[in-house]
């Protein structure tokens, strides 16, 4: 009855959260086992969590590197890096939704911030609006896998597993889905004969690259250091200021910005803060290149932004404490275990689940917004896909790529109404030029999917 109740509310158009919570009380009442009270009670355990103290500031620290000019920096970064190969700004888009993935953690914030941006500059180069939209949702995608991560943070709370290890799971699948799409628009420009957007310059591709060079150097020199002896936090203090010493006086295009994933990911590899410390780290960070740095960010902008995050964090806290009260109201009804038993008794070969799990997903995906789709898939997905022994983390990432693809679709698919309303297209010219990108994410998905050490080579090599 409970997956029944909830499947008509969301036909009738209730929120999703809305349709868990009362889809949970409905049972409730209609048998009497336990008081309705406890529909309350397991929605407050459900955000009653450490780990979940990283959404807000994710999002805080997404919304400050939007607003305070950052992504003009990177678009600029990445112009100087590949603006001159064919195709030129096809590839500018891909590696700018690199690094901005590296801060943003959502794919939204991508579409919204550097979108904006790239489209326009597309568009004014004569690339056909079809083209740019495509490869800007495409790339979109990058958000939430390269870390940090919303839905990775959503996922590890749900299925006990650690941030970090599914931190550094996205990181070579992102680079590797870069890849992919990099090879695309090469396609695209040899079959179109497209020339370079802009002339080859060596003194801004040697700048490009000596800040890429900075940024790759920097950690490994203070590990070099901190494994010859030197005490973790000053060894970090001292290489900060010397960047910011180095900013100043090169006037480098977007070393700081840069640094921002840098920052997080290696604080949390080797100990100095967790993910949930990490997200306030970012947001520091965030604040002190706006306010102090690039002066970008004014007081009246600030205040906006926290009553966005505040606004952004409300529907989706709504959304995990709901369906921590369906999830456990699916347990404690033996659903989950009728599913179970179900799909192992259809098959019991990891594969043909993965591949049945990849097709529900992307389907779900197409209806339900991320978060909300991993809150609900978790409970019913993760015991199976264990019984079978496939890895949580690996999972999670399959989860998440899947649910990322989905909002490239209608009729729910975020991204691609953004896109829609930026590019001033329509949502069917803009679901048209999105279909040929799926190519590139779907091979990807495939891959991961089958080839879980690309996945989890980074944590293994971690120990976590």
């Amino acid at each position: 009855m409970l997956p029944i109740t909830f499947s008509v509310l969301m036909l009738l158009g209730v929120p999703v959260a809305l349709a868990m919570a009362a889809a949970s009380l409905i049972y409730i009442l209609a048998y009497g086992e336990v008081p309705a009270v406890v529909v309350i009670h397991r929605m407050v355990a459900g955000i009653d969590s450490f780990p979940l103290l990283a959404v807000p500031f994710f999002i805080l620290a997404g919304n400050l590197m939007n607003n305070a000019g950052i992504s003009n920096r990177i678009y600029g970064f990445a112009l100087a890096l590949v603006g001159w190969l064919r195709g030129g700004l096809g590839h500018v888009n891909v590696l700018g939704s690199v690094v901005f993935a590296g801060m943003s953690g959502t794919a939204l914030a991508d579409a919204a911030g550097l979108g904006t941006i790239e489209i326009k500059a597309m568009r004014d180069h004569g690339y056909p609006a079809e083209f740019a939209v495509g490869v800007t949702a495409a790339s979109a995608t990058l958000g939430p896998i390269i870390p940090p991560s919303l839905p990775f943070v959503i996922y590890a709370m749900m299925a006990n597993v650690s941030v970090g290890a599914l931190f550094l799971a996205g990181i070579l699948p992102g680079l590797l889905l870069a890849g992919c799409m990099m090879l695309t628009v090469a396609y695209y420009a040899r079959k179109h004969a497209w020339g370079r957007d802009v002339n080859f310059s060596r003194a801004r591709f040697g700048k490009a690259l000596l800040e890429a060079g900075i940024v790759c150097a920097w950690p490994l020199a203070v590990y070099a250091l901190t494994r010859a002896g030197a005490p973790a936090a000053p060894t970090v203090g001292v290489g900060i200021v010397t960047l910011f010493l180095a900013d100043r006086c090169f006037r480098f295009q977007a070393v700081l910005a840069l640094m921002t994933p840098v920052l997080l990911i290696g604080g949390m590899t080797f100990g100095i803060f967790t993910p949930t410390e990490g997200a306030v780290a970012a947001c520091a960070w965030a604040l002190v290149l706006g306010f102090g740095w690039y002066h970008s960010l004014s007081l009246q902008r600030f205040v906006k932004v926290c009553l966005d995050t505040v606004e952004t964090t409300a529907s989706v806290m709504l959304i995990v404490a709901a369906a921590s009260s369906f999830g456990w109201m699916l347990t404690a009804t033996g659903a989950t275990t009728v599913l179970s038993e179900w799909v192992l008794g259809v098959t019991r070969e990891p594969w043909a689940f993965l591949l049945l799990a990849n097709l529900l997903m992307l389907v779900i995906g197409c209806f339900l917004e991320p978060t909300a789709a991993i809150t609900l898939l978790v409970p019913l997905l993760l015991p199976i896909a264990q019984r079978l022994g496939i890895d949580p983390v690996h999972f999670g990432l399959v989860m998440v790529l899947n649910l990322m693809i989905g909002l490239l679709h209608p009729p729910m698919g975020m991204v691609l109404f953004v896109l829609s309303r930026v590019a001033k297209l329509s949502v069917e010219r803009t679901t048209i030029a999105i279909l040929p990108w799926l190519v590139p994410l779907l091979v990807t998905l495939a891959l991961l999917t089958y080839v879980p050490d690309i996945v989890l080579w980074l944590p293994r090599l971690r120990g976590m």
